[in-house]
């Protein structure tokens, strides 16, 4: 899955720029897309063999790992830069697609009336990214960098031969993906039942940080080599096609819809809102994602990662008391507050 990822994000990524499309548009949609592909394989997969609460921990999942771990890990390699284009478009985008999921299925299943909605969403989404790009192409490429070295790519230089060497990448990646999706989803739903763990748990936390590597592998790589705002906007883009194309078009090709467990209802949708939320202070504190913000966003994924180990043990579809739900949360706003008291004080102290 990691090199059927890494193929498509490459090929894909040529094709678009030698079509000349705004480095920007490729680093939010083609590049998220890319790094998307694991999510998308796996839920559709999952869909066909009638395992969808894997498909629903899966998108959720991966969502708070990006949110979390993902930025969380790449700030602490190198502080993060946040485009403001972000707060105007991909981050409200982001806390819409999390309330759509939560809307649609409190009554337990996304059916395919309410995935084609999540999916024409999307649609609507994409146009306004390429007319707004086009528009600030020139300002959004120099400020942003959104594309990373490896897939930068020379449209002066493209010939024919380039052309289709792109497109047989992108197809032997989603070849590479497929194939991956299905031995992913057979070998968890076997350890799912061989431990007695729910199928909704081994989505959120294996599957999810499984199918979450490319946007790891991505957005570090990114920071590494100084495009830190593509770290950023990959995460950004990845969680709103984790839910408006994976759980959208998941939906629609299901043929009963997709169940959503009421402990997710209850508790981890309701989280990845809360995460979602609490990121816009997060990323408005200077414009950047400090190391010390992001070894928070790491403990705070640690914390969730053991509360669904420490109830792992509960029987599949049982509700997550409300209670637990805002005791969880409840440290969230004071870290939050913290973290961004200490990333200015440090910041003036250093200038």
């Amino acid at each position: 899955m990691i090199a059927g990822g890494e193929l498509l994000v490459r090929g894909a990524s040529n094709l678009a720029a030698a079509a000349k499309v705004s480095p920007l548009i490729i680093g939010l949609t083609v590049v998220a897309f890319g790094t998307s592909a694991p999510e998308l394989a796996v839920s559709i997969q999952s869909c066909y063999e009638g395992k969808t609460d894997l498909a629903v921990g899966n998108a959720v999942g991966s969502n708070i790992s990006n949110l979390l771990f993902i930025l969380g890990v790449s700030a602490i390699a190198a502080p993060l830069a946040v485009s403001l284009r972000l707060f105007r478009l991909d981050i409200p985008a982001m806390i819409v697609a999390a309330l759509m999921l939560l809307g649609f299925g409190w009554d337990g299943k996304l059916d395919r009336v309410e995935g084609a909605v999540c999916f024409l969403t999307l649609v609507c989404y994409f146009i306004f990214t390429v007319r707004q790009g086009r528009r600030e192409s020139a300002i959004a490429a120099a400020e942003s960098q959104i594309a990373v070295q490896e897939i930068t790519y020379d449209p002066k230089k493209s010939t024919a031969k380039d052309t289709i060497l792109d497109v047989v990448k992108l197809l032997i990646g989603l070849a590479l993906l497929v194939k991956g999706a299905d031995w992913l989803v057979k070998a968890c739903v076997s350890l799912a039942q061989g431990f007695g763990v729910s199928e909704l748990v081994i989505g959120l936390t294996v599957v999810a940080i499984g199918t979450s590597l490319p946007e790891l592998v991505t957005s570090l790589m990114a920071s590494l080599r100084g495009e830190r705002d593509l770290a950023v906007g990959n995460v950004v883009g990845s969680n709103i096609l984790n839910i408006l194309l994976v759980l959208g078009l998941s939906s629609v090709v299901a043929p009963d819809g997709i169940n959503v467990d009421r402990q997710s209802l209850a508790f981890d949708i309701p989280v990845l809102i809360a995460m979602s939320v609490a990121a816009i202070p997060v990323f408005f504190s200077g414009m950047v994602i400090s190391r010390i913000e992001g070894i928070a966003m790491l403990l705070y994924y640690l914390s969730y990662l053991g509360y669904l180990v420490r109830h792992a043990s509960r029987p599949a579809g049982t509700v997550t008391p409300a209670m637990e739900t805002v005791l969880f949360l409840a440290p969230l706003v004071p870290l939050v507050l913290t973290v961004i008291v200490v990333s200015r004080w440090k910041s003036k102290s250093t200038s």
